[in-house]
């Protein structure tokens, strides 16, 4: 599924109803050029468990807990990783095995060692814009696209998500 944003607010609309799709938990991977929007993006997802706090790339944490009411959501960043096994030494394995939602920016800095992503979307600069391409990588991963896509006309009526392939 492709999705084009045209703003920030589209951004974070889109987010929130990811997030409301994923129902807190599993693995997603973002992937993107620096200033993408994968911040942009778990900001929304944030938004759709209540969080109305700042959002930071956790670029020098790696790991940012976000301890919500009823959902516990890990926003990991892992572009500063130098070797794949550092991913143990900050708790890696207990955040990815916790039945939580993980945000990973830069996925591939882990490869060998992260599990495999539930939805990968990969994230790239259109026009004003943003362009979202989600793909399933596995059967959780295939009903949050289907919930999405069901979403899809109310999207573009509410905030003007203008167009999902």
């Amino acid at each position: 599924m492709q999705v084009q944003l045209r703003d920030e607010v589209t951004h974070v609309a889109f987010g929130e109803a990811l997030g409301l799709a994923l129902k807190g938990h599993g693995r997603v991977y973002l992937e993107g050029d620096l200033g993408a929007g994968k911040t942009t993006l778990t900001r929304g997802v944030l938004r759709a468990y209540g969080y109305q706090g700042a959002v930071k790339s956790p670029t020098y944490t790696l790991v940012e807990p976000y301890e919500l009411v009823e959902q516990r959501i890990y926003h990991l960043d892992l572009y500063r990783l130098s070797d794949p096994e550092e991913l143990e030494f900050i708790g890696g394995r207990d955040v990815l095995a916790d039945d939580a939602l993980c945000l990973i920016e830069w996925p591939s800095r882990g490869e060998g060692w992260l599990p495999a992503a539930d939805l990968r979307i990969e994230l790239s600069v259109a026009g004003q814009g943003r362009r979202a391409l989600l793909t399933a990588g596995s059967t959780f991963g295939e009903s949050v696209v289907e919930a999405l896509a069901k979403q899809a006309d109310n999207m573009q009526q509410e905030h003007g998500v203008t167009q999902w392939i």
